[in-house]
């Protein structure tokens, strides 16, 4: 029987949103977060002595029974799915915005007389008294999931270390920890890493795997030898922060039909184009997901697999026993697959096997790093691939960035300069901007959204590109047949209040 019927059953109140709940707003703990974590009971109010408590499992006694004994208080429970719960839980027990600054200036005080290594608990909430490296780097880790940080950096300085954050695309400066914390914090970095601690002369790569609360997130670590030491770099992957669907990723209308158009067919190439960065794996995930289902078998080859997809085949790309993307294409066709997704094409062997794939039946959707949609059929072309080849593979190109919004708690309006509105070609009027505030961290800005560059591979672009694959032409050609490019996509988020000037500016160029 479902919990939900269940506590319907038992007489149980049933609440959906525990956030207005007063325990939750002023985070009261009244249990150990272990005790929490473990039988997934959460206390949310007392009324008249008794201890509210909101509860997934109404059979779970024994849990009700404990929390009596631990309180001396009469229980009242309350269902609660499980998933709100857990996030409740995580609202409740997660550290507050400046703790990871107070706690290195408590240790910048008081020296480092506290320093000792315990056994560590690998669930980021559970505070338990570990070691300060081990606290320290907790709280660092925590503060960046909660801020929505991409990237974390550690910088080892001459005097001191750096630690910044990645938000919407920008490096941000956080904490400066103590000299005397830095080397352990890198090194505690590397054994989570399973790294070779004792190697500082070589990059090595590693992958961390942390609870927080209820959802498993997972880090890439790189580490490179530099002048004052060894830099760090956790890029941080969130399933929880990462939206799939076509239609969530902020693509207009009519880009949007038409690449779900190209992506539909059952043989061609589409490429997704942009700087690191830009969300060219998030669009392609999300074309993936669109795709795939029982009938069709969906491959595909990354280096490294992100995040897992439900019921699609996926191959990480391994060099260390010479897997390249060359080598496991040319296993994947022999998988009978109907669509294949290349992380990148990098040489002139995987779009040899990427092109010959799709004149063979294939779908094959891929990344190249390139300015523009023009750019990734010259690029083709430089990396030794005939035009002709190009003219009877490729469906379409995207081109993609990532622009920042503006803040909604701190936006304001004002009247742009005429430099300003012709860059973007703009007609007069007022423009928003973001004045910085708490909510954004004084940014101004506070998520992200896509401007795409959609170029089909049309007629008169086949007939330009075999007389000649300069982007500019190309470019050129694109815009006669109707093409939109970013930075006139970007000028209309611009005009409706969405993004700023500078940051369209910031991540588009006029060829």
């Amino acid at each position: 029987m479902d919990d939900y019927l269940l506590a319907d059953r038992f007489g149980l109140e049933s609440i959906y949103d525990l956030s207005k709940c007063p325990f939750i707003q002023k985070k009261v703990q009244r249990l150990p977060y272990a005790f929490v974590k473990e039988k997934l009971v959460l206390p949310v109010d007392e009324r008249k002595g008794k201890l509210l408590v909101a509860i997934c499992h109404p059979y779970d006694l024994e849990a009700v029974e404990e929390i009596r004994c631990m309180t001396g208080l009469e229980v009242e429970e309350i269902y609660c799915p499980q998933e709100e719960l857990e996030a409740a839980i995580e609202r409740c027990y997660h550290q507050g915005e400046k703790e990871a600054s107070q706690f290195i200036e408590g240790l910048k005080k008081g020296g480092m007389a506290a320093l000792q290594e315990r056994e560590d608990e690998y669930d980021l909430l559970d505070k338990q008294d570990n070691s300060s490296v081990v606290r320290l780097l907790n709280m660092v880790l925590i503060e960046a999931i909660q801020q929505g940080a991409s990237d974390i950096h550690f910088e080892p300085l001459e005097k001191e270390m750096a630690i910044r954050y990645r938000i919407d695309g920008v490096l941000q400066f956080r904490h400066s920890p103590p000299p005397e914390l830095s080397k352990q914090l890198l090194t505690r970095v590397k054994v989570m890493a399973k790294m070779d601690i004792a190697e500082h002369r070589l990059p090595q790569d590693g992958r961390i795997k942390l609870a927080m609360g209820g959802r498993q997130i997972d880090f890439r670590a790189s580490t490179v030898p530099v002048v004052y030491g060894e830099r760090i770099v956790l890029r941080i992957l969130d399933k929880s922060n990462v939206v799939l669907g076509l239609d969530a990723i902020g693509m207009g209308k009519k880009t949007l039909t038409a690449f779900q158009k190209y992506i539909g067919q059952n043989q061609g190439i589409v490429l997704v184009t942009g700087p690191t960065g830009s969300g060219k794996t998030t669009t392609l995930y999300s074309a993936v997901s669109e795709i795939h289902s029982e009938e069709v078998n969906v491959m595909t080859i990354e280096d490294p697999v992100e995040y897992k997809l439900p019921g699609i085949a996926q191959i990480g790309v391994n060099p260390k026993i010479d897997l390249t993307f060359a080598k496991g294409l040319r296993h994947i066709l022999r998988q009978d697959p109907d669509v294949i997704m290349i992380g990148e094409i990098r040489d002139r062997e995987t779009a040899e096997i990427a092109i010959q794939s799709s004149l063979t039946g294939h779908l094959v959707l891929s990344t190249l790093h390139t300015n523009d949609a023009p750019s990734a059929l010259t690029r083709l072309v430089d990396m030794g691939i005939e035009p002709y080849l190009l003219t009877s593979s490729v469906l379409a190109v995207l081109a993609q960035r990532l622009v920042r919004r503006i803040c909604e708690s701190c936006k304001e309006s004002y009247e742009p300069t005429v430099q300003e509105l012709e860059d973007l070609g703009l007609k007069k009027g007022k423009l928003c901007r973001g004045a910085g505030c708490e909510e954004c961290f004084g940014s101004g800005y506070r998520g992200r959204v896509g401007i795409y560059e959609l170029m089909p591979v049309t007629g008169e672009i086949k007939r330009q590109l075999l007389a000649s694959a300069d982007a500019s032409a190309l470019q050129k050609t694109a815009m006669e047949m109707g093409m939109a490019t970013l930075r006139s996509e970007g000028g209309k988020l611009v005009q409706a209040g969405i993004t700023s000037t500078a940051e369209v500016l910031r991540v588009t160029r006029q060829i």
